[in-house]
């Protein structure tokens, strides 16, 4: 079985000749793959869960903000002398976004 170069480079060179007048059209189908590729991709990794074990591992770093019994008598002391304080905070239970 003989190869002929000849031949395949002249099939080539037609073969290129013809898909010069696809050019445009094989690149926006190129373009369409690659963001189609790309919105799959995103989507897939958009709904992989957390495991257990690693929510949990997150959840021991987090510090939680703790007051101590002393200030919170403090405060509730200071609210029931004041009877400016005491509708201050009735103001903010009621509307917490007025200024």
């Amino acid at each position: 079985m003989k190869i002929d170069f000849k031949k395949i480079s002249e099939k080539l060179r037609q073969l290129l000749q013809t898909l010069k007048g696809y050019s445009v059209f094989i690149f926006i189908v190129f373009i369409l793959l690659i963001f189609s590729f790309l919105v799959f991709r995103i989507n897939m990794l958009t709904r992989v869960e957390p495991s257990d074990d690693a929510v949990t591992a997150k959840l021991q770093t987090v510090k939680r903000p703790q007051i101590d019994q002393d200030s919170i008598n403090k405060l509730q002391a200071l609210q029931d002398n004041s009877v400016e304080v005491q509708t201050l905070f009735q103001q903010a239970r009621d509307n917490p976004f007025h200024e």
